[in-house]
């Protein structure tokens, strides 16, 4: 079986695995009441949504585990390597970051601070600190290539501003990923394009191990968003917001080709970017003028589109058309 061959088909147990136990997993959060809140400022055919169970990472992320683990045991018992420990650092990122999410979603929906989450200070820290963990795994253990340019095939050593750079790319996707999740298929869609991206480039760089990690999360998402399409039966939530866009970041460093990343992950990046224009402007417009003006009639941008006469099924269609070109114009540059 050649490498990409067995990618591929970690890709089908992985969606399989995902579909198969998806509806056991719903009855689970519908019994324990874990529904959705919705904006009350949000487009008003969202309302329809309020009470869909949310926490759906959980459908992506044990697959994923269950799958790496266990031919990870394997290579240790059978006289060659199946998949390779450098992959133990992505998955480790990825079930750390889903475990914030946990903490989040939990907060939100059950906990004191409902319909608020987790303070925005004590989940950064949290990231901080799993991102800096990862950093120093990336650049000690792994000794991961520190940056390629498109046109040069020339790993630029970066010194200790490797720390920095990473761990601004961790939480930075972290967080874009989650800002990204707000329409019914919407986040699922653009992961699973940016890693089947950098799976691509890890098979031409002779990464086949970290091909295969990204292939079987590629899987898993193609599982949920069987349940995650339009109409959506669960959201990701943070559980798989959070963990997506971390674990993301880790497998374009591991690469050497995060220079790419936000071309990428076009989609992330710009509804990150119209959230920091959002505030900014509403700020300095709020000091100069003593009320606070908007660029966009809503943020995140998915939402400014549908409050302009989009539907929610164009707007994730033509985003993830752009998502899919961007992702290609990406590994063409990645390969130049």
């Amino acid at each position: 079986m050649t490498q990409t061959t067995l990618a591929l088909a970690l890709a089908g147990f992985s969606f399989l695995l995902t579909v198969i136990w998806g509806p056991p997993l719903l009855r689970v959060l519908r019994n324990f009441k874990m529904g959705e809140m919705i904006r009350m400022e949000g487009p008003e055919r969202h309302f329809s949504k309020l009470g869909t169970p949310t926490m759906g990472g959980v459908m992506i992320v044990l697959p994923v585990a269950m799958i790496t683990i266990l031919l990870n045991a394997a290579s240790l018992i059978g006289p060659t390597e199946v998949l390779g420990n450098s992959v133990l650092l992505p998955l480790g990122v990825f079930i750390l970051f889903s475990l914030i999410g946990v903490a989040d979603d939990w907060e939100g929906l059950r906990g004191r601070r409902r319909g608020e989450g987790m303070r925005a200070r004590t989940k950064f820290i949290l990231q901080l600190i799993v991102a800096f963990g990862a950093s120093y795994g990336l650049y000690h253990f792994l000794d991961s290539p520190h940056l390629y340019m498109p046109g040069f095939n020339i790993d630029f050593r970066v010194g200790l501003w490797y720390f920095p750079i990473a761990m601004f790319l961790i939480v930075g996707f972290s967080n874009a990923v989650n800002l990204t999740d707000g329409l019914d298929g919407l986040a699922g869609m653009i992961s699973a394009t940016a890693f089947v991206a950098y799976g691509g480039i890890a098979v031409l760089q002779g990464q086949v191990f970290l091909a295969r990690f990204c292939f079987t999360l590629v899987g898993a998402l193609f599982g949920f968003l069987w349940f995650n399409v339009h109409p959506a039966q669960l959201f990701m939530g943070d559980t798989g917001s959070l963990g997506l866009g971390a674990t993301l970041a880790v497998v374009a460093l591991m690469t050497g080709q995060w220079a790419v990343l936000p071309i990428i992950a076009i989609i992330p990046v710009s509804i990150t970017l119209s959230v920091i224009i959002q505030v900014s402007y509403f700020k300095i417009t709020k000091r100069l003028y003593g009320e606070g003006r908007r660029v966009f009639k809503m943020t995140p941008l998915h939402h400014h589109f549908e409050l302009s006469g989009w539907s929610e099924t164009q707007v994730v269609q033509r985003f993830w058309l752009i998502s899919l070109m961007s992702a290609m114009i990406g590994v063409a540059l990645s390969v130049a």
